[in-house]
């Protein structure tokens, strides 16, 4: 879906200082993903670290994704890990497009990595998240209704929730999701696909009810700091003491990052807002919502 033009060089120095390559062979393939360690890890060896998966969009890399999110300095700042694993043909298992059952094992692939991870490194296991662009997005709300036991807490950008994941979700046990759409997107709709995937708005209210929250009270608010980029944010949210349900809406928003480089040349990916950093929101999100 989405692909953005960045030089070799830049490539080549991103992975090669700000992030360490790891490979291993799963189901008879090479698979591959980048791990970045924040500054403090190395000076603060009694500690365990909050891990943050962040999944690439359709026809992204995993190396496009770290730069093109800029996650790693939100991570420097917030003190976590973040890994940006890669998908076979540069894509994710998120049930359409792909069979959801026969299709590629994208869950036991991350089950794998957060395996190996949680070997080699200190992760703190109340606080493993995700995150992810357009694919990567999808394959987030997969992630929430399939590894509940593993993950915390989702937010998906431009990828609202899979007509397949809501057809064979069955567990009760509860992930907070964090869903993240502009209405002027025109890779993935804000207002949803037939037999493909719910609207923005129906992904939120999906997961509102699922998790019984219809009668608790919804916060909201709203930005327009930027005046100059067209857009503006709203946030609704829906909680309990244990699991939460956010939907960020970009007025006039495009099939982009919110706050992101907007790297818009010759793709029609529309508008980034300036409203708002969707990596510090995020990581707020993410911080209220550790496991129990």
């Amino acid at each position: 879906m989405l692909k953005i033009l960045i030089t070799a060089v830049l490539l080549t120095t991103a992975i090669t200082v700000l992030a360490q390559v790891k490979s291993f062979q799963f189901e008879g393939v090479k698979r591959k993903y980048l791990v970045y360690l924040p500054a403090s890890y190395q000076s603060n060896t009694n500690h365990t670290f909050p891990l943050v998966f962040n999944f690439h969009g359709g026809g992204m890399s995993m190396a496009e994704q770290m730069l093109y999110t800029k996650m790693n300095e939100t991570a420097d700042k917030h003190n976590f890990i973040v890994v940006y694993p890669s998908g076979i043909k540069q894509d994710w298992n998120v049930g359409f497009e792909m069979s959801y059952h026969k299709g590629t094992n994208d869950i036991s692939f991350v089950k794998a990595i957060l395996d190996s991870l949680k070997h080699e490194y200190r992760i703190d296991d109340k606080a493993v998240f995700a995150t992810g662009l357009s694919r990567g997005g999808f394959f987030c709300h997969r992630l929430a209704a399939e590894m509940p036991d593993d993950f915390a807490a989702i937010a998906s950008i431009g990828g609202p929730l899979p007509d397949s994941v809501k057809h064979f979700h069955q567990t009760d046990k509860k992930v907070s999701v964090m869903q993240v759409h502009g209405t002027a997107d025109e890779v993935v709709k804000y207002e949803g696909k037939t037999d493909a995937y719910e609207s923005a708005l129906a992904t939120y209210s999906y997961w509102v009810t699922r998790y019984g929250l219809e009668g608790q009270r919804e916060n909201k608010k709203y930005f327009n700091s930027n005046k100059k980029d067209s857009t503006s944010v709203t946030i609704q949210e829906v909680s309990n003491e244990k699991v939460s349900v956010s939907l960020i809406t970009v007025q006039n928003g495009g099939h982009t990052w919110p706050g992101g480089v907007a790297y818009n040349i010759g793709y029609p990916l529309g508008n980034t807002t300036r409203d708002i950093d969707i990596n510090e929101i995020m990581w707020r999100f993410f911080s209220k919502n550790r496991k129990h």
